[in-house]
């Protein structure tokens, strides 16, 4: 495995992620929130946002000197305030390599400790099979299946519900 650190984003990140982001492969299994084509405008306004927060809730997945993925811990409100959304992408070159396994895991122990939180979901998309394997290597456990309930380049999309309790 390649080795990576998962580290706060910052300003310098702003070419190689939109020299990653900017792929069709990632922008089709992630909100519209993820713009695709992913510009320099995108690129400047999310890594503005996430350098706003405190504690830190995304982080830049770096391998080999650059920023190529993120991931983050997206606190819920009202009476989810207990339960935090696992958000995550990679650049594609590194695929398959057990990078973003390991990058969750990481992510889970970061998110209890900074978070007052039981319960870290991800909703990969039915057709994602790499998305929802890492989450089962991760220790994620499948909680449900929704028929299409995502509505994503005109197309209608099953949602997978996983998840990790901090009793776990």
């Amino acid at each position: 495995m390649l080795d990576f650190k998962l580290r706060p984003w910052n300003i310098d990140d702003l070419d190689s992620l939109v020299k990653y982001a900017n792929n069709p492969n990632i922008g089709s299994n992630l909100s519209d929130g993820f713009p695709y084509p992913y510009t320099k405008e995108s690129g400047l306004a999310f890594i503005e946002k996430a350098i706003s927060q405190d504690p830190v809730n995304i982080m830049a997945i770096e391998i080999r000197g650059e920023a190529s993925g993120g991931i983050g811990i997206h606190r819920q409100t009202d009476i989810f305030s207990m339960n935090a959304e696992l958000g995550y992408w990679l650049a594609q070159t590194y695929w398959g390599n057990g990078i973003m396994t390991n990058a969750i895991i990481e992510m889970i122990k970061y998110g209890f400790e900074k978070f007052d939180i039981q319960r870290i979901f991800a909703r990969p998309f039915g057709r994602n099979i790499g998305s929802q394997r890492v989450l089962e290597k991760a220790g994620f456990k499948l909680e449900a299946k929704f028929e299409k309930t995502i509505y994503k380049n005109g197309q209608y999309e099953d949602e997978w519900v996983y998840a990790v309790r901090r009793s776990n």
